[in-house]
């Protein structure tokens, strides 16, 4: 998981500085008091000068974007006048939060009247964003008094939202065979996907993998099988563990080599059971996933993008479907052949052999588990009319495994929606969900809308 970065753009009046400068170093303790909270919030900071007028404006932003911030945070810290600064705003590409915030917590019939020389800041606040909305730049907005912490907990929110519209609009998707014929959900054009999200998109066949797995050494294997003896179950042979290890290393080193961070498979891609790629790589696939390489199954780039942008940016994410309701318990039932986030797992994940009848190749290892039991969000990115996307975000219940669980071989879970089966997935489809989400773990719901928010996605929320 990622480190946001936001760059600290404190706002103030030049008149003030020529006529009272003995003003603003009131201001001081304050932002090294917002920076502090920042960070505690794992947010990395930086900090620009105060800036006064346009070049100084200018300036700030210039180094904020060769700084590559995930998102600007505006702070005034007294009336600043919106020209100086609107323009540059809405021209730079980085998302904008303006933090609505004064330095006194009250400022009652009782107070000193020089006292709002400290705390008017607030309708510099609604100047600029006025003029920002007119020049049609996009932004979010934060208020509360600079040290409740409440209002750092939802500028949090909007840092890793920020985050992870950056980790998807930067996808370099690598795709291993052909999209899965006839799968229409998720099929979209390569070219769209560069154009409305940023996502670019390489197409290969099974060469450039086989010639990857020649370099592997069987050094390199046997260090990777030590590794997964420690961390996971072992039950799968001793050949066919290694086997999947030596197309999983060629896997990994093709990724490397391309700079690539997200992955999809098409497993009859994988034919030949005397290629140095025998076998399907599910088990590096998980691995990946774990590292922050994006996966889905199928040929699917667009939803492996997104698995792979919220991992970096929120951690505990895992590519994974929908299959079959219990109407009875009121859940769902999530699977897929062979792929998990291991980072995911409620327990030690099984390493375990798979029957593999789709092609003739050597059956893979995979990482069999079941996520940890809690809330969840199922997020789904849907193609839609006229070229465009949309999220659909499902709050969920992972439920725990029980004693008569008979999957202890597969990637399984069950999920609770929090609203009725029948209503989840009647929603869900008319909403256009295809059948390949994402599944993020813990109560994300804030920051996954902020990333819809800062990705320039619409979203909707089932409840």
């Amino acid at each position: 998981m990622m480190k946001p970065k936001v760059g600290l753009l404190p706002l103030y009046l030049k008149l003030y500085d020529d006529t009272m400068p003995e003003i603003r170093s009131a201001f001081s303790g304050m932002l090294n008091g917002i920076v502090a909270r920042l960070t505690k919030f794992g947010i990395e900071v930086h900090r620009a000068n105060v800036c006064r007028v346009r070049d100084e404006f200018a300036t700030a932003i210039a180094q904020f974007e060769e700084s590559d911030v995930d998102l600007i945070v505006t702070v005034h810290l007294a009336y600043s006048p919106s020209l100086e600064s609107a323009e540059l705003l809405a021209a730079t590409q980085l998302p904008l939060l303006m933090m609505d915030t004064t330095l006194d917590a009250r400022f009652p019939q009782s107070v000193d009247p020089m006292r709002l020389m400290y705390n008017h800041g607030i309708h510099g606040v609604q100047d600029l964003a006025s003029v920002l909305r007119r020049l049609g730049k996009k932004f979010e907005i934060v208020a509360g008094h600079c040290e409740d912490e409440r209002l750092f907990e939802r500028t949090s929110v909007h840092a890793r939202g920020a985050l992870a519209a950056k980790c998807l609009r930067t996808t370099k998707a690598l795709r291993i065979g052909e999209t899965f014929h006839g799968m229409g959900d998720f099929a979209v054009d390569d070219n769209l996907l560069r154009e409305k999200l940023g996502i670019s998109v390489d197409q290969i066949g099974i060469e450039p993998l086989e010639n990857r797995c020649a370099t592997i050494s069987k050094a390199s294997i046997a260090e990777e099988y030590e590794r997964d003896c420690e961390q996971y179950e072992i039950t799968a042979s001793e050949d066919t563990h290694k086997r999947s290890i030596s197309v999983g290393l060629g896997l990994r080193k093709l990724i490397n080599d391309g700079g690539y961070n997200a992955l999809s498979l098409n497993f009859l891609a994988f034919n030949d059971p005397d290629s140095l790629a025998c076998t399907v790589p599910f088990l590096e696939a998980s691995k990946g996933m774990a590292r922050g390489i994006g996966y889905a199954g199928e040929g699917d780039v667009l939803t492996a993008s997104l698995v792979g942008a919220l991992q970096r940016a929120f951690g505990n994410t895992t590519f994974t479907e929908v299959f079959c309701p219990d109407w009875a318990a009121r859940t769902l039932f999530i699977s897929h052949m062979g792929e998990v986030n291991p980072q995911t797992a409620a327990k030690k994940p099984r390493l375990c052999e798979k029957e593999f009848p789709w092609t003739p190749v050597h059956n893979p290892a995979i990482l069999a588990c079941a996520p940890k039991p809690g809330p969840s969000v199922l997020v789904n990115i849907a193609p839609g009319p006229n070229d465009t996307f949309s999220l659909i975000l499902a709050e969920m219940t992972v439920q725990p495994e029980n004693e008569l669980n008979c999957f202890e071989d597969w990637v399984r879970g069950w999920l609770t929606p929090s609203t009725a089966i029948e209503g989840f997935l009647e929603v869900y489809s008319r909403a256009g969900g295809t059948h390949h989400s994402a599944l993020v773990l813990g109560s994300r719901l804030p920051e996954l809308c902020a990333f819809a928010s800062h990705s320039g996605l619409d979203y909707s929320i089932i409840r």
